[in-house]
């Protein structure tokens, strides 16, 4: 019996104390070994990810606009493990934070890879990639982490559009090996626009749809879910307006099955109203509309305000609140931040005005 079971009150001797660290660190190295190298169902890193510098070890052209980034460790070591659906926070030159689905093998722990669509009209992160790295570049990256979980089932239906297939292809490759059925309804403006097709026709296993809308038209909402088999999980990346059109149409035509979906926008405003934003720093106060966010707001006074996912889930746009009660829209606080901390991609003002430290 233990002491605490036998109402001992001395502390336990040091060899017990030792005896007790050992046995918690053999433990966590025995379930990291025993674990498969990228099914573990536990979280590949930290919860809060941590910091690596890594190598661009090479740059690909994947598709008009799209390219591609293999970052090694720069001793040439095991990257930390991931699963499908898994991205990076990567720290641009400029200081700039965007996060990119990792679109390798999580079966070769020797690289990442990820890609990148060059957005001209966006927040200059896609830009600064294709113009500003280069190869034998440092880049710190934080994670991997997950916010995209890839569940196990017998079907899988998989819509992707454009740059959206970034984090449906290594979900693809893994069903394949599991032996899973599968579906894959690829979107796109035009074939030159689609990146990894080669790499998708080679993968096998399952069916690949391949609809680009110069050939085949503007998709269907309810054509691209129909695919799906009862009770399989429906995964969809891609513009806002894919995500929307196929959320719309899960219920009725896959009644049994599940809907996963990532953005790489900012979702619509819902049952926002207007409020003030009041920058302590600058003195700065800004009208923040029923139908934008308080980033949105704060970003045409502070262009270079950091935040990257804009869903709530990152952390990185969180700012101090000096005055006034949060509305909190977030995922990713916990209740004591919430008292001091709003994260300012998606939370709101909970009345007409909010004070940051910003």
């Amino acid at each position: 019996m233990s002491e605490a079971s036998t109402g001992a009150t001395h502390a336990p001797s040091r060899t017990l104390r030792a005896l007790a660290r050992g046995a918690r660190a053999y433990s966590r190295v025995f379930a990291a070994s025993a674990a498969a190298p990228y099914l573990s169902r536990s979280k590949p890193v930290r919860r809060n990810g941590f910091d690596l510098d890594l190598v661009v070890s090479s740059i690909a052209a994947e598709a008009e606009d799209v390219v591609s980034f293999t970052l090694r460790r720069p001793d040439g070591g095991a990257l930390p493990a991931w699963i499908p659906g898994a991205h990076l926070d990567v720290f641009l030159p400029s200081g700039i934070q965007r996060q990119y689905s990792l679109c390798g093998d999580p079966a070769d722990r020797g690289c990442y890879r990820i890609a990148v669509r060059r957005i001209d009209g966006g927040g200059g992160g896609s830009v600064a990639m294709h113009s500003e790295v280069g190869e034998g570049d440092v880049l710190t990256v934080r994670g991997p982490r997950n916010a995209f979980t890839f569940i196990d089932v017998e079907s899988y239906l998989f819509i992707a559009g454009g740059i959206g297939i970034t984090p449906i292809l290594p979900m693809v490759r893994e069903a394949a090996r599991r032996g899973a059925d599968w579906t894959l309804v690829y979107v796109g403006r035009s074939l030159a626009t689609m990146p990894f097709v080669a790499e998708l026709e080679a993968i096998g296993g399952g069916r690949l749809e391949l609809r680009p809308d110069d050939e085949c038209g503007v998709p269907d909402a309810a054509d691209l879910v129909r695919p799906a088999k009862p009770g399989a999980a429906v995964y969809v990346c891609g513009p806002p307006p894919l995500i929307e059109a196929a959320r719309a149409v899960q219920p009725s035509l896959n009644p049994t099955g599940s809907l996963h979906s990532e953005r790489f926008s900012a979702p619509p405003v819902v049952g926002g109203r207007p409020f003030d934003v009041h920058l302590a720093r600058s003195g700065v106060t800004l009208a923040v509309g029923a139908d934008e966010s308080a980033l949105a707001a704060i970003r045409r006074a502070v262009p270079a305000v950091r935040y990257s996912c804009q869903q709530g889930f990152c952390g990185s746009c969180k700012h101090r609140v000096l005055d006034g009660g949060v509305e909190h829209r977030d995922t990713k606080l916990r209740p004591a931040e919430r008292e001091t901390d709003m994260l300012i991609c998606v939370s709101r003002a909970a009345g007409d005005r909010l004070t940051l430290d910003l």
